[in-house]
């Protein structure tokens, strides 16, 4: 949830409740999962300003994930005036901390993050961890929010009338989409984005129909750190594609229309195939294992063969010569695939 909806979260509170109270609803507790964006303490302040939400429920911790590799670039960004930084607020109310992705740093890393944590709230403890795990006793029945030590860093954190102001250059964008999508021309845009807006590119994630593929392909990236990989459609899932992007600066129009040149429509495909350097027929040279070159004849563009992986198309299908059969370029690149070296002329001694 978003730190904006407090009434909304004291409605879902108070039905839970009546349930509980008429036998129907067995709960041993409740998770409420803020947005990346989010400051805790409107959320946390629910529990102490509502007379039904106090007499139902206590607060047992809140506790906050810490991307190691990139929390020092949130908590230096400047904001825009009267706008507070989640990510300082994040940091200042957790009653626990797990510093994750810790396989991505290195160890002077790790203790100069501790330290700058602490240096803002020294009270919660802070687990170092990879994937986010870690034992469900870590983070569940902590009993560690401490109302006395917030309003003794917060005075006004009882106070509903104050006005929570987000950063409005901070946004998000969603698109959904039919139709398969090229999984070359997805990747070269993807990597396009993250070279060129990877550090206002917070977070992005979706699922993508791709040609040539029987599973859906899943990934999520943090700023220029990407990963993804194939996964097969849930049972009764309708096929399509879903984007979703958080960040700042974030031109809504410009990324839907680069994830649309992202098709495989026949236009799009046209112009792939126009981009590709070399031509039926063309003589070429091929990178081997081991980093041997072979020279051969470009016999087709486009290429597909079924031993390939989920949603690979090669640029080129190589005829190599001497008899030594087929192979392809996997991409369009001069350490892929090049022209041939050019043979000196013999001179003559006149």
């Amino acid at each position: 949830i978003c730190c904006t909806v407090r009434q909304d979260l004291i409605a879902v509170l108070e039905k839970l409740a009546r349930r509980v109270r008429a036998g129907t609803l067995k709960l041993d507790g409740i998770i409420i999962e803020t947005t990346g964006m989010a400051d805790p303490a409107p959320v946390a302040q629910t529990f102490f300003v509502d007379e039904m939400v106090q007499s139902f429920a206590r607060l047992d911790g809140i506790v906050t994930l810490v991307d190691a590799k990139h929390i020092e670039q949130h908590l230096d960004e400047e904001k825009p005036e009267g706008a507070e930084n989640e990510a300082v607020e994040q940091v200042a109310f957790a009653d626990r901390m797990l510093l994750n992705k810790t396989d991505l740093v290195t160890e002077e890393d790790l203790v100069r993050v501790e330290a700058r944590l602490k240096s803002i709230n020294q009270f919660a403890p802070i687990m170092r961890c990879t994937r986010s795990s870690v034992s469900p006793d870590c983070v569940l029945n902590i009993k560690g929010f401490d109302l006395k030590r917030t309003l003794e860093m917060d005075p006004e954190f009882l106070n509903t009338d104050g006005e929570h102001e987000h950063d409005t250059t901070v946004s998000s964008v969603s698109i959904t989409q039919e139709g398969p999508v090229d999984f070359g021309l997805f990747q070269d845009w993807m990597q396009l984005l993250i070279r060129s807006k990877g550090t206002d590119l917070y977070r992005m994630k979706g699922v993508l129909d791709v040609r040539f593929a029987d599973e859906k392909y899943v990934y999520h990236a943090v700023h220029m750190i990407f990963n993804g990989d194939f996964e097969a459609w849930d049972h009764e899932e309708a096929k399509g594609s879903k984007l979703v992007f958080i960040g700042k600066n974030l031109d809504g129009a410009d990324l839907r229309a680069g994830f649309s040149e992202c098709l495989a429509t026949p236009e799009n495909l046209e112009k792939k195939l126009k981009a590709l350097r070399f031509k039926v027929g063309d003589r070429v040279e091929c990178n081997m294992s081991g980093g041997s070159w072979m020279a051969g004849e470009v016999v087709q563009l486009l290429w597909r063969d079924e031993e390939m992986e989920q949603g690979q198309v090669c640029p080129y299908k190589v005829q190599l010569d001497d008899g030594y059969g087929i192979t392809w370029a996997p991409f369009d690149e001069d350490d892929t695939i090049r022209k041939p070296a050019e043979k000196k002329r013999k001179t003559s001694a006149s």
